[in-house]
């Protein structure tokens, strides 16, 4: 039974987090952690949930870690990266489903994977998870002729654009083409922009009110066109990702993996 340290406790993807590990039979809800400024400090984990689970929200991470297996973190990419150290130091391994990370911080999370064993995704969800797959597919066969173009929306509170889970699917895409993203993305577009480079991928952003998430990939070409969408309704998706991933790491002493890993998907 995997021990799990849940960072972020008290909002909205640490409330799906709890709840999830709380009924897993299968995980042990070791620590429940957020910052020293929460509201919710020293207050039953389980009360956000309207239950008590006897593991009250701390700030302690050195506490913490001592006796853990695994620590799962939605946060923003500041705070991940000294949760990673921290984990790096205790041998703890983690899952990371923050987003927003430059090439830099990307490169470290890559270098702590020698040490211990990581699965970093920048969307935890089983569906998006077979979505990048379809997508990888269908740019294959849809290689000529089809004008390639991402639209994602999500809640008025989301800080990066565009998703990590946009730039992943983007990512996709582009290598089934044999293309750089870094070198062939377009995010939105203004004014007299000219006809479009059909080399392209473009990305469109929408922001507001309380959309989970929605994704969608649309390959353009002339008389049809092919759209696989997908739309996470509640975040318990990527809580029951994430925690799925949490077992994955049992018994393994380093190494980085993404979610197409935990699914045995390749």
């Amino acid at each position: 039974m995997q021990n799990v340290i849940i960072v972020g406790s008290s909002g909205r993807m640490g409330h799906a987090l709890l709840e999830a590990a709380i009924n897993d039979p299968e995980l042990k809800l070791h620590a429940a952690l957020d910052r020293a400024d929460c509201p919710q400090l020293g207050k039953d984990a389980g009360e956000l949930l309207g239950a008590h689970c006897g593991i009250k929200i701390s700030a302690d991470l050195q506490t913490a870690l001592q006796g853990a297996n695994v620590l799962v973190d939605f946060t923003r990419p500041e705070p991940s990266l000294a949760y990673l150290e921290a984990c790096r130091q205790a041998g703890v391994g983690m899952v990371i489903g923050t987003t927003g990370f430059t090439p830099a911080q990307k490169e470290t999370i890559a270098a702590a994977a020698k040490d211990i064993p990581i699965v970093f995704a920048p969307n935890m969800s089983v569906g998006v998870t077979l979505l990048i797959n379809l997508v990888q597919s269908a740019a294959k066969v849809l290689s000529e002729g089809y004008d390639i173009e991402i639209i994602e929306a999500h809640h008025r509170h989301k800080v990066d654009a565009p998703s990590g889970t946009a730039l992943r699917l983007g990512e996709a895409a582009a290598a089934a083409l044999g293309r750089d993203l870094a070198q062939c993305a377009v995010y939105g577009r203004e004014g007299v922009t000219g006809e479009r480079d059909p080399s392209t991928i473009g990305f469109a952003t929408v922001r507001g009110g309380d959309v989970v998430g929605d994704h969608t990939v649309l390959f353009a070409g002339i008389g049809e066109r092919v759209e696989l969408t997908h739309k996470a309704s509640s975040r318990a998706t990527f809580a029951l990702g994430a925690l799925r991933a949490a077992k994955f790491l049992a018994g393994k002493k380093n190494g980085l993996f993404d979610m197409q890993d935990v699914l045995a998907l390749r």
